[in-house]
């Protein structure tokens, strides 16, 4: 499938890599081809989308949010450097969906879905590598420096102008070249995760291996997934996984963190659902993926009469999660002390089927890439408190990149 898709300009696969939660991640869904789209960068941007969305209710839509809306919903702005160049905002109708499950896949195009069924056989049913990778990694910031930022923004809090922060760090590499379908593969076969997403914009591209749902909403009912809290696995010693495991329901930093945000989406749902109906179902569970234990909790709500998914994500975006508490400052010390543009990073894709129900993951433990001026980027990072450990923070953020290091090297 994913051989046969590439020879479009735009596409976007979502698969939940049969995971099978109790609130299930995304169907595997591949929309290829766009027969409308609207891109375009914060300003008016919500409202560019709902007039595109006006003429287009019946259709399925996919495509991101990028983080620098921010700019439009807090009126901030961004001045950091951005090597990949997504838009703020761009959504398509595709020509082609395909559907997925276990059992049949279902298509939804114009054409015969035969002819498209046939196509997709013909193509090899193996990825290989069609060009050799030649990429350097480098760190934008340096050790000692990243764990000086860490420092001050613990000044930050003990004087009381944040809680919690969420700080991130790139990785990047000029010159770069890579064959994204092969890496993409390679990334969600070491590191397979519920919220996986291979984003294909003209020469740009995202390969994400998220495990973190940002927002869905099915009928009435909204619910968000935030993680906060992480701990190294072992699969080689099942008794210290388990301490691992237990290590982050034990530790108060890690639940503070993970209370804060949890706070702060029932306060973001609050503004769209009705009084009274915002609750959290779970708090504090911990969730095991490949190389990492996540403490996940979850909030829902009943959405006001009238309120549709743009009217949510413009209310929540962007997600606390990446961000931190109170949010508007805390995005300003993310501009102040980290070195790169987030962009595509820490936003978020997804897709809205006809009729307004979506889901929505969030951009993290992904690879950009724009493969016409061969830069390629990733950040990493974490919540910060005032009981941080600055060097423990680091090797938190070097823990997060080590998947996406290995398929790079």
């Amino acid at each position: 499938m994913l051989n046969w898709v590439n020879r479009f300009n735009i596409f976007c696969l979502l698969d939940n890599r049969h995971y099978d939660f109790s609130k299930p991640a995304f169907e595997c869904l591949l929309a290829a081809g766009s027969k409308i789209n609207i891109e375009t960068q914060a300003g008016k941007a919500f409202d560019a989308l709902r007039y595109f969305y006006a003429a287009n209710k019946n259709e399925w839509l996919f495509g991101h949010f990028g983080y620098d809306l921010k700019n439009e919903t807090e009126k901030l702005n961004s001045g950091n450097e951005d090597g990949i160049g997504f838009s703020d905002l761009h959504f398509f109708v595709p020509e082609i969906v395909l559907e997925l499950n276990d059992r049949e896949v279902a298509i939804h195009c114009e054409s015969d879905a035969r002819l498209v069924f046939e196509a997709i056989l013909k193509c090899p049913a193996t990825i290989t590598e069609s060009v050799k990778s030649s990429v350097v990694v480098q760190h934008k910031i340096k050790r000692d420096n990243y764990i000086n930022i860490i420092e001050k923004l613990r000044q930050h809090i003990l004087r009381g102008d944040c809680y919690e922060i969420n700080i991130c760090q790139e990785f990047f590499a000029s010159d770069a070249v890579i064959d994204p379908l092969y890496i993409y593969n390679r990334l969600t076969e070491l590191s397979p995760n519920p919220f996986s997403a291979l984003y294909k914009l003209n020469s740009r591209w995202c390969l994400s291996a998220s495990p973190e749902r940002y927002l869905k909403k099915e009928g009435n009912k909204i619910f968000s997934q935030p993680i906060k809290g992480t701990s190294k696995r072992n699969a080689a010693n099942v008794v210290e996984d388990e301490k691992a495991k237990h290590y982050l329901i034990e530790r108060e930093k890690e639940k503070s963190e993970n209370v804060m945000v949890v706070d702060l989406v029932r306060n973001d749902l609050s503004r769209i659902c009705k009084p009274g109906s915002v609750k959290v179902d779970e708090l504090f569970a911990v969730y095991s993926f490949p190389q990492v234990h996540q403490m996940i909790s979850t909030v829902s709500g009943e959405l006001e009469e009238g309120k549709d998914w743009i009217d949510c994500v413009e209310a929540t975006f962007p997600m606390g999660s990446m961000t931190g508490a109170p949010k508007k400052k805390v995005m300003e010390l993310i501009e102040q002390y980290e070195q790169t543009k987030r962009g595509l990073f820490s936003g978020t894709i997804g897709y809205v089927k006809p009729g307004g129900d979506f889901d929505f993951n969030v951009v993290i433990r992904s690879i950009l890439y724009n493969a016409a001026c061969k830069y390629l980027s990733f950040q990493t990072g974490g919540g910060i408190t005032y009981n941080s450990n600055p060097v423990l923070e680091y090797e938190e953020s070097l823990l997060k990149a080590s998947a996406m290091m290995k398929v790079l090297e």
